[in-house]
């Protein structure tokens, strides 16, 4: 049920759009049916307060004993400020890159050494960028319990990176869900609905 009411309040807000008609270019440059800005989430303090509910209640069965909630740069560290507000919880993020002044850290905020530290991410695509902030985070002595975004496109090279990493991945809402939601809600045909799963599993 989550899953679903994650998915609806994505499309509510026109943060997931489907248009197999009139593909998007993702940064890396790849054509796809289906675009994710979880950023729009922010904007819209209903909406927002939903996810961070479903956040919350996600750590508390997966890492309950989580020390310090840390956000991947950029788009994780408002979900991890409105999260570690809410759970009471110290936070951090993690940067992009080294700063070129000052003490060059990679992690800004709460110190991570020898706690349990629960990563927020906004989206899942290959997983890449996700677990280059989780080998951070554990590379200055953090106990990593888990990385929980919001929304994965449910790519099979995303479930390879992680497995691979070591890393446990767990997320809000995914594509499956989202195309049944959008088809339930007369947002999309079956056809289209078949277009965008070819692509995930042929990407």
């Amino acid at each position: 049920m989550a899953k679903k009411s994650v998915a609806k309040a994505l499309l509510d807000i026109g943060a997931v759009q489907i248009r197999p008609d009139a593909p998007f270019t993702w940064a890396s440059g790849i054509i796809s049916p289906i675009y994710c800005d979880n950023r729009q989430i922010i904007g819209h303090v209903d909406t927002r307060k939903r996810i961070v509910q479903h956040f919350t209640e996600k750590i508390n069965e997966i890492a309950p004993d989580a020390e310090v909630v840390a956000g991947t740069s950029t788009a994780g560290i408002p979900h991890a400020a409105f999260i570690s507000e809410v759970m009471d919880l110290p936070m951090c993020y993690v940067r992009g890159s080294k700063k070129k002044h000052g003490t060059g850290r990679l992690i800004e905020g709460a110190a991570v050494e020898g706690r349990k530290v629960v990563l927020i991410e906004d989206l899942i695509s290959t997983g890449g960028s996700s677990i280059e902030a989780a080998e951070i985070l554990r590379e200055e002595g953090a106990e990593v319990e888990a990385v929980v975004a919001i929304f994965s496109y449910q790519l099979e090279k995303a479930a390879s990176n992680f497995e691979t990493s070591g890393f446990r991945c767990v997320t809000l809402s995914d594509l499956d869900t989202l195309l049944d939601v959008s088809i339930r809600e007369n947002l999309l045909t079956e056809a289209e609905r078949a277009e965008v799963v070819k692509f995930r599993d042929e990407l």
